[in-house]
């Protein structure tokens, strides 16, 4: 799985050496992402200039899923720089995703992912638009109520920056 620790957040107190306690389960981020209906992208152009736009999604065995059309401006954004921030709309309990996307093939796992996001919004996703997975690089979460003692940040290959 990931390296799992605190995010490195110095105006905000967190700095090595941090305790452990207090680190939330990746069960926390899983269930907010199941549970959504909403989530927010925030993708860049090859210019750099950034843009944020909610997009409907499933979470499907600990990987996220989206669609979205490749004229839109997310949809330009994304096939010239593949990486991406996710994030859920609440700052309550916060969980965020960075990584890169690439597209789902048509095949078997289009065609489970159409069915289970079907069953997740009642319209189908369409072989006109590409279907992306975001591949996780770096993930942060915690809960307002006990931040910064559940601020809690998970590497999965080796970097080590903060927020």
């Amino acid at each position: 799985m990931a390296k799992t620790g605190r995010p490195y957040m110095p105006e905000y107190g967190i700095q090595p050496p941090t305790p452990e306690a207090g680190l939330l389960p990746w069960s926390f981020i899983s269930q907010r992402m199941a549970a959504a209906r909403n989530y927010w992208l925030a993708t860049a152009s090859t210019a750099g200039e950034p843009q944020a736009a909610p997009v409907w999604g499933i979470w499907v065995e600990e990987q996220f899923f989206f669609s979205t059309a490749e004229n839109s401006r997310k949809g330009r954004n994304l096939a010239a720089n593949p990486q991406l921030v996710l994030h859920l709309e609440s700052g309550d309990e916060a969980v965020i995703l960075e990584g890169v996307v690439e597209a789902v093939p048509e095949g078997s796992e289009f065609d489970f992912l159409d069915k289970t996001y079907f069953a997740k919004y009642g319209v189908s996703l369409t072989t006109q638009n590409p279907v992306y997975r975001l591949l996780v690089r770096k993930a942060f979460a915690w809960r307002e109520r006990d931040f910064p003692t559940s601020a809690t940040r998970w590497c999965f290959d080796d970097q080590e920056e903060g927020l």
